[in-house]
């Protein structure tokens, strides 16, 4: 798939908290790279939780980034806006058939999972990120999906992995600035959830559609979401979208180990403002939690 020969980087916090030390790091890291390769550096809010998002918070995003001195092209995009596009990705998946209804709640998940840890030969296989879901709606008749549908049960959408890499005939790769060449392992997450009764576009589909439409070239980001990048570009090559190139920094942790969270309020930009720091000394306080 083809990927953009001009820089352009993005910032794309989601507005249900404060941004914390953590945020501006990560920003400033797209900011400054972008501006160092002559490319394009721009601001997209993911809001498409509407129970957590809050508007309060996205001015708050736009306060705090205009204080670190970041420029940043408009009009901003909201993902709030653009359901219709991820609708649209989804049903191209849907054609595919590659798209299954999951009536799993976390206690019936959790539950097989217990039950699968009594039976050595059922034990459920863990991913980088923890236990992959262990499929138990997969293999659900026709008949009784149907019905579960007709009733109106809560359900989600997964990616049926193992009939989606069927569609694919050739191996394939993404980069990271770090790592290098890799070639994608779907995987290792396994049949990833892509939309919700109220989500319309999991974190995984509305990405990887926004890059495409924005002409993302790099995508700089927590190593946290370094997995997630074998099956999101699984899902750019199944959607036709371009691909982008990677860069995972490392996360900013607490004395004790523990990642920067928005709800801990002593390291949001907004504290940092109102105790005196100036943003110039922003990245010598970054240094002390990484």
């Amino acid at each position: 798939m083809k990927q953009s020969t001009t820089t352009k980087t993005r910032f794309a916090p989601s507005p249900s908290g404060n941004l914390h030390l953590g945020h501006a790091y990560s920003a400033k890291l797209n900011y400054d790279f972008a501006r160092e390769h002559g490319g394009e550096f721009i601001l997209r809010i993911e809001d498409i939780d509407h129970l957590r998002c809050k508007p309060e918070f996205e001015q708050s995003i736009f306060d705090d980034l205009r204080w670190l001195g970041l420029i940043w092209a408009t009009p901003v995009r909201c993902q709030s806006e653009h359901f219709d596009e991820y609708a649209k990705a989804m049903k191209m998946l849907e054609g595919l058939d590659i798209l299954y209804p999951c009536f799993c709640t976390r206690k019936d998940i959790r539950n097989e999972i217990e039950e699968s840890n009594r039976a050595p030969h059922l034990k459920p296989k863990r991913g980088p990120e923890g236990v992959i879901y262990p499929g138990i709606c997969r293999t659900l008749s026709s008949d009784v999906r149907t019905k579960k549908l007709a009733e109106g049960i809560p359900h989600a959408l997964r990616i049926d992995m193992e009939k989606a890499m069927k569609l694919i005939n050739e191996p394939l790769y993404w980069t990271d600035l770090k790592t290098g060449k890799q070639e994608a392992d779907p995987a290792l997450l396994g049949d990833v959830v892509l939309a919700r009764k109220d989500f319309p576009a999991s974190y995984h589909l509305s990405v990887v559609v926004d890059d495409h439409i924005q002409q993302i070239s790099h995508v700089i980001r927590g190593e946290d979401l370094y997995y997630a990048s074998h099956f999101q570009r699984v899902l750019q090559h199944l959607l036709g979208l371009n691909a982008v190139t990677y860069d995972h920094h490392s996360l900013l942790v607490t004395k004790d180990g523990n990642r920067l969270a928005k709800r801990d309020k002593s390291i949001t930009i907004k504290s940092i403002k109102e105790s005196g720091v100036l943003p110039d000394e922003i990245n010598d306080l970054v240094q002390e939690y990484l």
